[in-house]
């Protein structure tokens, strides 16, 4: 390092990172090999869950989806700082090793975590389209190391955003803090891109309750907003009293300008767009029409238990699925996933999580063109990683498993409950005649020396 601290920048940096993002760029080892007999109407659907390493999927997926999806949501595996392993190959293929090197248990955990994400995340990158973005599940583990890796990958201006998401409602007493949210990370391929296309919230009553129309104005209901700005902001143009229609004189408050020039402003007033109180007196503020301001909401970025569910809540609705076996214990809510899609996602765009889990995604994704009649698709990736049933927390998995005649692996009942789902939904709207099947693709490799 020179004294002046030439070679030096923001960045992320752990044993080994050089090697595991390299790892994006081999070439992909294997092929993916059709299931029809464990597909769900296979000659219609576009939808695909593909069993394998997601890894070496997204390289394949590379050859026929590059630059064509429009969101990826994932819930990657936390690193819950007891002994973090994930196995790129359930035969037993893993990370590079860290042992013998000069760091902390704590460091080796946070690279093993690190070596994981990062080459996904590059290749989901390569996958999304000019207006996609990724939203990654995360808790405060790894949420710092997240999101400055996210900023390498994508680029400091294409962090678009990190929500916070009340994950449960109940009192945890077993520990100093009790952690009742966790987050979702937010990074676009192209931030302009996606902010022309962001998608928005549905109006809410208590939104809609906010307009009204009390000068029986005929282009409808409105509400008012201010017409002032910072005064750090502004220009000579935007300082100046304004006489009211009553003969009041109103000067900008303190540490104000108007945000408009006078010249605007008298065009503003011209059309009716300007309100001084029914009495012609009161401060300007401008109307802002409930028909010309789109429809819906901005998104905001803490989404609370009520509006997108909670894991308990989750938990519940996925054991009635499977006739109350309790098969994954902390699975993500289809109201929540669907948040995301109504975000980032768009009424013919592809929606890609390669850290499938419950399956989650899929379900929104069927339920979003269920309800707006969108041909939204998704690709699912999941690892068939074994059950054991002598597992306690594994043992119901196992059994749902063995009664629906199925080997014993995550990625059968991802497929099991997507099934399920889609007779649910069909039960629920019997006039719906969208996509609500899957097909399945196995990934089949040699294994190469690494």
């Amino acid at each position: 390092m020179t004294a002046d601290g030439g070679d030096e920048r923001f960045g992320l940096s752990w044993r080994g990172k050089s090697r595991a993002c390299r790892r994006a760029l081999s070439p992909p080892d294997g092929a993916l090999v059709p299931c029809p007999d464990e597909s769900v109407g296979w000659d219609d659907t576009r939808n695909l869950v593909i069993e394998g390493d997601n890894l070496e999927v997204l390289k394949l997926l590379g050859e026929s989806l590059a630059g064509g999806v429009k969101l990826v949501y994932i819930d990657p595996p936390y690193n819950t700082g007891k002994g973090f392993t994930f196995r790129d190959d359930y035969r037993g293929q893993g990370h590079a090793a860290l042992d013998g090197s000069e760091t902390s248990a704590g460091d080796r955990l946070h690279a093993g975590w690190l070596d994981m994400m990062c080459p996904r995340l590059a290749l989901a990158r390569t996958l999304l389209r000019d207006d996609g973005a990724i939203f990654v599940s995360i808790d405060d583990t790894e949420v710092a190391n997240l999101t400055v890796l996210l900023s390498e990958l994508f680029g400091p201006d294409n962090l678009v955003g990190t929500f916070i998401w009340e994950k449960r409602r109940s009192r945890e007493n077993r520990r100093a803090f009790s952690v009742n949210h966790e987050y979702i990370v937010c990074a676009a391929k192209d931030r302009p891109a996606f902010e022309a296309t962001r998608g928005l919230l549905p109006l809410t009553d208590e939104a809609r309750s906010r307009y009204a129309n009390p000068d029986s104005d005929p282009r409808g209901d409105w509400q008012s907003v201010a017409v002032t700005a910072q005064a750090g902001h502004g220009t000579a143009a935007q300082f100046y009293a304004i006489t009211t229609p009553g003969g009041r004189r109103v000067d900008p408050p303190s540490g104000n300008c108007w945000r408009f020039t006078r010249e605007r402003l008298e065009e503003l007033i011209a059309d009716r767009r300007i309100w001084f109180g029914v009495d012609g007196n009161n401060v300007p503020r401008q109307k802002v029409f409930l028909s010309e301001r789109g429809e819906g909401l901005t998104p905001h970025t803490i989404w609370t238990a009520g509006e997108v569910g909670t894991t308990d809540t989750a938990k519940r609705d996925l054991n009635a699925l499977f006739d109350g076996a309790a098969v994954f214990d902390t699975p993500k809510p289809v109201g929540l996933v669907g948040r995301v899609i109504e975000i980032g996602g768009s009424p013919d765009g592809v929606v890609l999580d390669f850290f499938a889990g419950s399956g989650p995604t899929a379900e929104a994704v069927m339920r979003a063109n269920a309800a707006d009649g969108g041909q939204r698709r998704f690709v699912l990736v999941q690892l068939p990683e074994p059950l054991d049933p002598g597992n306690r927390d594994q043992r119901v998995a196992a059994e749902v498993c063995d009664r629906i005649g199925r080997p014993r692996t995550i990625a059968e009942l991802t497929k099991e409950r997507l099934r399920r789902a889609a007779r649910r939904i069909a039960d629920e709207d019997p006039a719906f005649a969208g996509d609500l099947g899957f097909r399945v693709f196995r990934l089949v490799s040699e294994r190469r020396e690494r």
